[in-house]
């Protein structure tokens, strides 16, 4: 798995190398998470004593648990961010699902699109729809290296990085 995974962040990195781009994804990432948890809060799957169950709940549980078997620090770091995202949106008020919904959504995608302008390049998801799953990770991945940790996992990414980018004629889907 963690093979695998690092394969995916390779790609990601090898699409998002302009800092402009790399900070528009630190704000339009989390606001498209967060819109698709404030429509998935609205499906129960089961009632518990804390309260209902819901598929958003199921979806980041599954998601983190991968970034908690690749990489555990940013597991940990996605258990904090994405799990207050998920008590975010599992308040916001029936009356206003979608216009949250819509705001986040398409907001978050607007600033994604003008990233990836700066970037020349178009999105990862388009060439491999896996990589929608690894936004997240890699973002908590960027803040982790910046502040000198994870050294192994940069070098590892960085490695793997070249197989993606556009002068090795790369464009798809991750090894």
């Amino acid at each position: 798995m963690r093979n695998w995974f690092f394969g995916q962040m390779a790609m990601y990195a090898a699409y998002h190398r302009d800092t402009r781009n790399q900070a528009t994804h630190h704000v339009g990432v989390p606001a498209i998470v967060f819109s698709l948890m404030v429509l998935a809060a609205q499906v129960p799957i089961a009632m518990t004593d804390a309260g209902p169950l819901t598929l958003a709940a199921i979806l980041i549980a599954l998601l983190l648990l991968v970034y908690l078997v690749a990489v555990p620090l940013v597991g940990m770091v996605a258990v904090l961010v994405y799990g207050t995202l998920l008590y975010l949106a599992e308040g916001v008020p029936a009356g206003l699902v979608w216009p949250v919904f819509g705001l986040a959504f398409v907001g978050g995608w607007i600033v994604l699109f003008i990233g990836h302008a700066f970037e020349g390049r178009r999105p990862a998801l388009f060439s491999n729809l896996l990589q929608v799953f690894m936004a997240p990770a890699f973002l908590i991945m960027e803040i982790l290296f910046a502040c000198g940790l994870l050294g192994a996992v940069k070098t590892e990414i960085e490695a793997r990085m070249p197989a993606f980018l556009p002068e090795h004629g790369k464009d798809g889907a991750a090894a």
